[in-house]
């Protein structure tokens, strides 16, 4: 028996794979929000180029048909990304620094930004989710198949995929700060993750459905779990707005502030310390890590049972 411990992102794909290669297997949850309940969901790996390291990109193209496979409500219509006319020099730089994207009109991907951007570059195999209703998914698909998810004390051995609750046996984990808004804007129409090129705020802006718009993300390297900030509402608004004039009408329904676990790589990882497997670091790249680390632990766990029979 496995018992997971942590049911955010990590915890539960981990536990979502284990099952379906038929391992026994238990999810521990308790109360506590998981970084992961304020992410944007996007499963953009060819934007995240921008700065995260090729393993992040190959695990996140596979993503994008894992969380098709396993939860509805993928939308996938790529992502596009625009620069104001005057940071022109931003968008080129973006796309000397990602791959899998091509030439776009902003006005003919999304007619609702006619007149405002002259050019973007469209990243068509891209997707998004909604990261709460994924979470849940997947909490009943793990139901469904009749695996346990309850509170208390493990009965197995430990995988543990805790974000910062775990840096007592992972001393060099470190919490990066992510704000983000929610917002009800009747006046913005965008069908898929419009991101905003800027020197100082950039911003993404995902559709979250009813008119409803998540906006981030700032990234902040501190510890401090605290409410959002002014400063990071007023930029990230002030980011929206410079996207689209309608963004300045918009009823602000939700902030929230996560600490997302990272290493001093920022690369997710697996690896065995204090005497138990652990999930962890996933940084900016959950939803788009936690499928592929989860099959990889599954394949390590197969290959030593196999050795020790």
């Amino acid at each position: 028996m496995f018992s997971v411990l942590g049911a955010g992102v990590a915890g539960l794909c981990v536990t979502t794979v284990l099952a379906e290669r038929g391992l026994p297997v238990e999810l521990l949850s308790d109360d506590s929000i998981p970084a992961s309940h304020w992410a944007g969901g996007m499963l953009a790996p060819g934007c995240e180029g921008e700065s995260a390291p090729p393993e992040v990109i190959i695990a996140g193209v596979k993503a994008v048909e894992w969380w098709s496979s396993h939860v509805p409500g993928v939308v996938r219509r790529g992502t596009l990304v625009v620069a104001p006319p005057r940071d022109g020099a931003e968008l080129d730089r973006f796309a000397r620094m990602t791959t899998g994207h091509a030439p776009a009109d902003p006005a003919t991907l999304e007619p609702d930004l006619a007149g405002r951007f002259a050019r973007g570059l469209f990243f068509a195999e891209e997707a998004h989710l909604d990261p709460r209703k994924a979470m849940a998914a997947l909490r009943d698909r793990l139901t469904g198949m009749g695996i346990p998810i309850r509170q208390g004390q493990p009965r197995g051995r430990i995988i543990d995929c805790r974000g910062l609750a775990a840096r007592d046996l992972l001393p060099d984990l470190r919490g990066v700060r992510g704000e983000m808004l929610i917002v009800d804007a009747p006046d913005v129409t965008l069908t898929r993750t419009v991101r905003l090129l800027h020197p100082r705020f950039p911003c993404y802006v995902v559709p979250r459905g009813d008119g409803r718009y998540m906006i981030g993300a700032t990234t902040v390297e501190t510890d401090d779990p605290g409410p959002v900030t002014a400063r990071a509402v007023m930029e990230l608004l002030s980011a929206a707005y410079t996207l689209h004039p309608g963004f300045a009408e918009a009823r602000l329904i939700e902030t929230g502030a996560g600490l997302r676990p990272a290493f001093p790589d920022n690369i997710p990882q697996f690896r065995e310390a204090g005497g138990r497997l652990h999930v962890n670091g996933m940084y900016r790249h959950g939803f788009l890590m936690a499928p592929a680390l989860a099959e990889k632990l599954a394949d390590h766990l197969i290959r030593k049972e196999k050795h020790a029979s």
